[in-house]
């Protein structure tokens, strides 16, 4: 879904702003890295991220625009804001020119930025303090405000706008844009459109890809497993856009079963689709709901689905190895039998009505034994989709190998520090790896990456980059474990 709007001579489009939006309540996203504008703007760079505050959780708009004034040395910058070269200082000076409250605002404590903008206009006005002040940029299509600062020594306009987690809507972001871009034009020559002829893309594809943790995996970095992630990704559409649900009287999947070897990575793509959906995760773990008095773990169960009505925003409820929670045990008649069937009994209550009761929520099972769950516990309008996600083949091994490697890279090489050589061939490892699984092929690299820092401890910093050889030998050495 993309929006095109036209602004100072530019198109700008925004794909999938509600993809933006849940993915920023999960990881910061940033946005226009790669934009290009006109002299003296060198940069506009603008980052959608959550945060929790006093006011309760917010998504938060935040915007850098930087000025070739910042290229130069510190003295220099300064030395250009105090002779009124500083291209933000002009513009303040401009906006108090003609009349502007909220730029005058800005200007009265800036320190030397204040000086040269109202030396401009033959203003002799005392600097009251060297601390910036704040002062607001307003779009009213889009309902939002920002407010404005400028660091003259750096040579950066700061916008920044706060929206409640649950009210934000895509217009917010494109009312974001608006501002960045109302700010860069008035930094430009004046012009008609001075932007004229120049495309703006703000989309998904500037999200940064690398997961430093399993909470911050997405779909985009499992790796073998294609036709998985493409389900995934259409429940995470249908979950975001519940207005195109209702329009077709269309209800989205409640429930999803996924089963299958353990180490395959259930548990690491229920994580992904939630910071696909930018749904909170919830996990419910055996000893949560299994108690030894009885009563208890009626109560618990109860409890769980207690709490889901009342999210109000989205969440994933994942019930990890869920036979060991829900063992479905037919007719016996001890008291240990009853327990569980009872269990099982509120459950399938429980989900019978969930999504009406509350459509914030999706619940996630994972099983590595589907045989142990009874079929009426899983049934469709209960757990609509069922996924197997098997062992990995030797393709899916590489492409695994390929993602977690180039993750691993992403996440730790800098300029003189090298982490993995040239010319790896996922090829052949994806070859020597039979019989692996995701969780297997990590550790696989986890021992590398010990085996490399230990070396770099008793040799100071003398250490080759991991080598074919070396994950040849982490792969065997694994193998011959199993």
């Amino acid at each position: 879904m993309t929006e095109s709007f036209q602004y100072a001579g530019a198109t700008v489009e925004i794909v999938d702003a509600g993809t933006i939006l849940a993915a920023a309540r999960v990881n910061p996203v940033e946005l226009l890295r790669r934009a290009t504008f006109p002299s003296p703007v060198r940069r506009a760079e603008l980052t959608v991220s959550s945060a929790d505050t006093p006011e309760g959780p917010m998504h938060v708009f935040a915007a850098e625009i930087g000025t070739t004034v910042n290229d130069l040395p510190h003295k220099e910058r300064i030395r250009a804001v105090v002779l009124g070269n500083d291209p933000v200082g002009i513009l303040l000076a401009k906006r108090i020119a003609a009349g502007d409250p909220i730029a005058t605002r800005i200007v009265d404590g800036v320190g030397t930025a204040a000086v040269a903008a109202y030396r401009k206009l033959g203003l002799d006005r005392p600097v009251t303090s060297a601390e910036p002040e704040t002062g607001y940029l307003a779009d009213a299509a889009g309902g939002l405000q920002a407010t404005m600062t400028h660091d003259p020594a750096a040579g950066v306009l700061r916008l920044r706008a706060e929206v409640p987690r649950d009210e934000v809507q895509p217009e917010h972001l494109a009312a974001m844009v608006r501002l960045v871009l109302q700010a860069v034009v008035e930094l430009l020559p004046p012009s008609t459109e001075p932007l004229t002829g120049r495309r703006y893309v703000v989309s998904r594809e500037t999200i940064p890809r690398v997961a430093t943790t399993t909470q911050e995996v997405t779909l985009d970095q499992v790796g073998g497993l294609a036709p998985v992630v493409a389900e995934l990704r259409q429940i995470a559409v249908s979950f975001r856009h519940p207005e195109a649900m209702a329009r077709w009287g269309a209800r989205r999947p409640q429930g999803i079963l996924m089963y299958g070897p353990p180490g395959t990575g259930k548990t690491m793509l229920s994580r992904a689709l939630a910071n696909e959906i930018g749904a909170d995760f919830r996990e419910i773990r055996t000893p949560e709901i299994l108690d030894k008095w009885l009563g208890g773990s009626e109560r618990n169960i109860k409890q769980v689905f207690r709490d889901a009505r009342r999210y109000r925003v989205p969440t994933l409820i994942l019930f990890d190895e869920f036979d060991s929670i829900i063992s479905y045990a037919g007719s016996g008649g001890d008291a240990a039998s009853q327990a569980i069937n009872a269990v099982a009994g509120i459950f399938k209550q429980e989900m019978n009505d969930l999504i009406e009761a509350n459509p914030n929520v999706i619940v996630v099972a994972t099983t590595n034994f589907p045989h142990r769950v009874d079929d009426s516990l899983i049934r469709s309008g209960r757990f609509d989709v069922k996924l197997s996600i098997p062992k990995p083949d030797e393709a899916s091994r590489a492409e695994i190998f390929r993602k977690m490697i180039a993750q691993l890279a992403a996440a730790h090489e800098e300029p003189g520090f090298t982490m993995f050589a040239d010319g790896l061939d996922m090829a052949e490892l994806g070859r020597l790896s039979h019989g692996m699984t995701g969780a297997d092929i990590k550790e696989v690299l986890r021992r590398v990456q010990l085996t490399k820092a230990m070396q770099d401890a008793r040799t100071g910093g003398m250490v080759e980059p991991i080598s074919q050889q070396d994950l040849r030998e982490s792969v065997a050495e694994l193998l011959g474990q199993h």
